[in-house]
């Protein structure tokens, strides 16, 4: 029975595998060649059904192509012309390997295939995991050099090692929806037509990246909100990384993606293995809407880290304040922040060094003596005081060459000697793959965060990887697996050193988000762009895959620092209130009335916190001139919906947003208006807005179950 399937099955006389998870099956079928080969995925067949499957093949099969499965990860050997997720490179020169399947071990959840090189010493692990309750299939590649210490000393060259590679079944057309952008106009939805060629997707920066986001969708071209099947995919890699779609021309549709990126190489000694970060894969059959909610609830059970803490309304002082930091002035903006209630208090840059400009300091992290003569101490304390946590703005991946740090380690920077470096920001890029330089950090965070009772690190990078290089070290590519993962180890250390620190990750805005970094901070900044009509935009690219508790948005000043635009308060305050509500801009500037009413909006945003940040998101009245998001609570107790139109045309109305998350038999409450309404009222005909006239226009509606 269907209800009864176990996570994982391998059943080693058919070589078929079987993921199950509540609505989806994974299937996977051993070659004769001894290659895994994609069989199945999508909705929930039984096992019995899966087995009788047969083979999928191209259409265009005959001497000139290849009429097998597609590969689970493709080598380079046979007929195989399409994107290789695994190249390598023996010391003799011959390039690929051929496979035989060697065994198998399924544990829990866990399903990995072993496959030995036929004729030279290399292995490779595909592995698999499915975990209770999710529709997501993680997937990582482990590949080891076999050889031994007392065998030929031949190394393998490593070009390309992919996590994971995927396939979906023949449609009748196919779609790509991905995210692109840029500084300040980062995780913009764009959805086109997948053509019939290899369409690369990738970032060469060193960091996941603003113009691109390792994360995609593929439908046939008629998945909506609410319906059609959907499959997804997203890279827990916070590095470089690729991914490969290949529509051929008679449709099959695949895609490999991993770390790294083209040009890259890495050298397994023998006895060395390369572990490949997860790529995650989800199928839905109700459309974008069911697949983000399911990525929003995965990510919560098996990503985040403190999932069920709330995140704090913070006041950030950078567009107070910029570079000109003194200990008074964030004491006064520490005393506004209260006054509104904020519950976290985040000193951004300038504070430490010679930090008068983005031109010196960054590598020496201690307190700058004529903004902070008594060191940090007297606001830490000050903070804490008024009631509120203490924060940090860190860049500590980036050094500038005027720094005691680079004139005492020149040598630890990202740089190949014999070209001219590049500088951007003013500033260079330390090697974190070096073990002196993790080292290095690790200590001056840790004494950081302990010195002054630091509650929140805001962890910033505005720097990619140019001219990278590593002199001395024999395998320099390494570096761009090994920075991103001692940047990860570094976290991880800190909070098991510090429990109840936070962190918040930032790379000028929303330059490195993926499910790597989101498994070690609580929040990500999404955009320097703090303009409300652009994050309308922006918030809804990045609910295709992240949930709104890690989303970081502010509220800042009018006109808006990066457009000019002016907007209301109440228009800002409910576009921000979507994800983890944030202050910024110059408080010491707002009007009375101003602070009043920003204190009304903060505690209001406190009682839906709840369900923005832990309840179900819908986004009801996507694109258009209006624009909702829905959270339910899952027990459908109480639901939020947050309403904005940026622009108004004179004779239309806006039209009623219909809220098909509800219980048509049930009965609900607006407690605001004191007016019960019927479900099946509010998910046919929707419910009246509530919009002020004009432009900026916005509300915010709450509703509560009262029956049956």
């Amino acid at each position: 029975m269907l209800a009864t399937l176990p996570l994982v099955t391998f059943d080693p006389d058919l070589g078929l595998a079987v993921l199950s998870t509540p609505n989806s099956v994974y299937a996977v079928r051993v070659a004769p060649d001894g290659s895994p080969r994609h069989l199945y995925w999508g909705a929930r067949l039984d096992t019995d059904s899966l087995a009788a499957l047969p083979d999928p093949v191209s259409p265009a099969a005959s001497s000139f192509e290849a009429d097998a499965a597609a590969d689970e990860l493709a080598p380079q050997t046979g007929a195989r012309f399409g994107p290789a997720g695994l190249q390598v490179r023996f010391a003799d020169g011959t390039r690929g390997a051929q496979w035989r399947f060697t065994g198998h071990t399924v544990d829990g959840g866990e399903l990995r295939l072993r496959l030995d090189d036929r004729h030279r010493p290399l292995r490779a692990e595909l592995c698999y995991r499915v975990r209770p309750g999710t529709d997501v299939v993680e997937r990582w590649t482990e590949l080891t050099h076999t050889g031994t210490a007392d065998g030929p000393p031949d190394p393998v060259t490593v070009n390309r090692l992919d996590s994971a590679s995927w396939t979906v079944p023949a449609l009748s057309d196919y779609r790509l929806s991905h995210l692109v952008g840029g500084w300040n106009s980062e995780f913009q939805l764009q959805r086109d037509r997948l053509p019939v060629a290899e369409t690369v997707l990738t970032s060469r920066r060193g960091l996941t990246g603003h113009h691109a986001s390792p994360w995609l969708a593929l439908d046939d071209g008629s998945a909506s909100e609410e319906r059609g099947e959907v499959w997804s995919t997203a890279l827990a890699w916070s590095g470089s990384w690729r991914v490969t779609v290949h529509r051929d021309p008679v449709g099959r549709t695949t895609w490999t993606g991993g770390f790294g990126h083209e040009g890259l190489s890495w050298t397994l000694q023998p006895g060395e293995s390369l572990r490949t970060p997860v790529y995650a894969g989800l199928y839905t059959p109700h459309g974008f809407g069911a697949a983000g909610r399911a990525w929003h609830d995965y990510i919560r059970r098996h990503v985040l880290p403190e999932p069920d803490r709330d995140r704090p309304v913070l006041y950030n002082s950078w567009e107070a304040t910029g570079f000109d930091v003194t200990e008074a002035g964030q004491i006064r903006l520490a005393h506004l922040a209260a006054r509104l209630g904020a519950e976290l208090f985040v000193l951004d840059d300038g504070w430490f060094g010679t930090r008068h400009d983005d031109r010196s300091g960054l590598g020496d992290w201690t307190p700058r003596p004529e903004a902070f003569p008594r060191g940090l101490r007297p606001l830490a304390d000050e903070v804490h005081r008024l009631g509120m946590e203490f924060g940090l703005w860190v860049e500590p991946e980036m050094v500038n060459r005027d720094s005691e740090l680079y004139r005492a380690h020149p040598d630890w920077v990202v740089h190949s000697p014999h070209l001219d470096a590049t500088e951007l920001r003013n500033q260079l890029v330390l090697n974190f793959a070096r073990p002196e330089v993790e080292a290095w950090a690790q200590e001056t965070l840790d004494r950081l965060v302990r010195d002054h009772d630091v509650d929140w690190l805001k962890w910033d990078a505005n720097r990619a990887f140019t001219e990278a290089g590593w002199d001395g070290c024999p395998d320099p590519d390494r570096l761009w697996i090994d920075h991103t993962r001692a940047v990860h180890r570094i976290m991880d250390r800190l909070r098991a050193a510090h429990p109840g620190l936070r962190i918040e990750a930032c790379a000028g805005g929303g330059g490195r988000v993926d499910l790597g970094m989101m498994a070690r901070t609580d929040q990500a900044w999404t955009s320097d762009n703090t303009d409300p009509v652009d994050r309308i935009g922006i918030h809804h690219g990045f609910s295709q895959l992240f949930p709104a508790q890690a989303m970081a948005a502010w509220v800042t000043d009018s006109p808006n620092p990066a457009t000019g635009r002016r907007t209301p308060l109440r228009f800002r305050f409910h576009v921000a209130m979507a994800g983890a509500l944030g202050l910024g801009g110059d408080l010491a500037s707002w009007s009375d009335e101003e602070l009043e009413e920003a204190a009304e909006l903060v505690a209001q945003y406190k009682q839906i916190r709840p369900l923005v940040q832990r309840g179900i998101q819908h986004r009801v009245a996507p694109g258009g001139s209006v624009t909702a998001v829905h959270y339910a609570a899952p027990d459908d107790s109480e639901h939020v919906v947050l309403v904005c139109r940026p622009s108004a045309r004179f004779g239309h109305r806006p039209a009623a947003v219909r809220l098909p998350a509800l219980d048509p038999e049930a009965r609900y409450l607006d407690p605001d208006l004191n007016r019960e309404y019927g479900g099946a009222v509010l998910v046919h005909q929707g419910i009246d807005p509530r919009l002020p006239v004009g432009d900026y226009a916005s509300s915010l509606i709450r509703l509560r179950r009262v029956g049956p």
